[in-house]
């Protein structure tokens, strides 16, 4: 993402990587239009095949090396590295999705999984090519960026009510998840990121709106 001690890191290969995770909002946009039971139709089996192929570069050499061969400008260092033996973050995305949908409400996943998208690719871009200022494991600059793009998010994502309680619940949220994505803790931020504002816009809905029917979206009529 945008760590300070990784700023060498080459940016247009930084931009190829963000190009494609932001093609993952795709993810919550059809989620808009389409059950769950569709979604998780597709979603699950691409899950399956992704992680399976980790798997399998971990476990034959030979299959690394040709994935390596065809993926490598896309990977980053701690995916390459066989002591480390971590999923990509491809495969982490579809797994926050997966997990994300069947865990939250509609509306709530939505909104947490588009703010991890876009929040994520803004806060790396900006912070990697204008961050100064240290904030936890990354910058000032980077962080800001996610917040205000996470609150552009909030703004145009599906509400139950559309009251203004619930863009408090989703400013909160978002302001949560730029603290945990400067935290960069040991779980991946496509996990960390989506899980702690889905979990804060779930228990702020609770407090805030306990009226409201957060599955209004899930069975809609």
């Amino acid at each position: 993402m945008n760590n300070l001690p990784d700023v060498e890191r080459d940016y247009s290969g930084e931009l190829a990587r963000k190009a494609i995770h932001l093609s993952s909002l795709s993810i919550p946009i059809v989620y808009c239009f389409f059950p769950k039971s569709t979604v998780l139709a597709i979603l699950v089996p691409l899950a399956l095949l992704f992680g399976v192929t980790d798997i399998a570069r971990h476990l034959f050499p030979a299959f690394r090396q040709f994935y390596h061969r065809l993926f490598g400008w896309l990977m980053r260092a701690h995916e390459k590295d066989e002591k480390e033996k971590r999923l990509t973050g491809a495969t982490y995305v579809l797994l926050s999705a997966v997990i994300g949908i069947l865990i939250f409400p509609k509306v709530i996943i939505i909104t947490a999984f588009a703010i991890m998208i876009v929040s994520d690719t803004v806060a790396a871009l900006f912070g990697r090519k204008f961050g100064r200022h240290p904030f936890l494991r990354k910058s000032l600059e980077g962080t800001l960026a996610f917040f205000v793009s996470a609150v552009v998010v909030v703004c145009f994502a599906p509400k139950v009510g559309y009251v203004p309680a619930e863009y408090l619940v989703g400013f909160v949220a978002a302001f949560i998840g730029s603290v945990v994505e400067a935290m960069s803790i040991a779980i991946d931020d496509n996990l960390s990121i989506t899980f702690s504002i889905g979990g804060v816009m779930w228990l702020m809905y609770a407090l805030l709106l306990p009226t409201l029917n957060v599955y209004a979206l899930d069975f809609p009529g």
